[in-house]
């Protein structure tokens, strides 16, 4: 059964930080790029980061850059997001997402993500 299960989640007020991980089971972690998608209430979800294969290349929406990381460990099955100086607009739930790709190197399109957590609650306090 192919599930990837998402930690880390919490309260925290603006200008903390919190650190997300990712842990995938089921898949060959290594033939997957990764990334995180976020939902707030009311709104549709939005890609905020991903991360090739090998790691090598990543994207970070605007709003995020400069404050969030992006990381995988294939020896851990596991991807990561560190988010610093978090600020109210970020209060969402975040996803953790899969897609299996051809290339080591390569990032997908946002839709071509078809495996998905249940999700990690994000609530950053003003």
């Amino acid at each position: 059964q192919v599930q990837v299960v998402e930690s880390g989640g919490g309260l925290v007020p603006a200008g903390g930080s919190l650190s997300l991980s990712c842990t995938a089971s089921g898949l060959i972690f290594d033939d997957y790029a990764m990334g995180w998608f976020r939902q707030a209430p009311g709104k549709e979800r939005e890609r905020v980061s991903f991360i090739s294969r090998n790691g090598a290349n990543t994207y970070y929406r605007d709003s995020v850059k400069g404050r969030f990381t992006i990381s995988r460990d294939n020896a851990k099955n596991t991807l990561y997001l560190q988010m610093n100086s978090l600020e109210p607009e970020d209060t969402a739930m975040y996803y953790c997402a899969a897609a299996a790709w051809t290339t080591v190197w390569g990032l997908p399109l946002p839709w071509e993500y078809n495996i998905f957590g249940q999700g990690t609650q994000v609530t950053v306090s003003s």
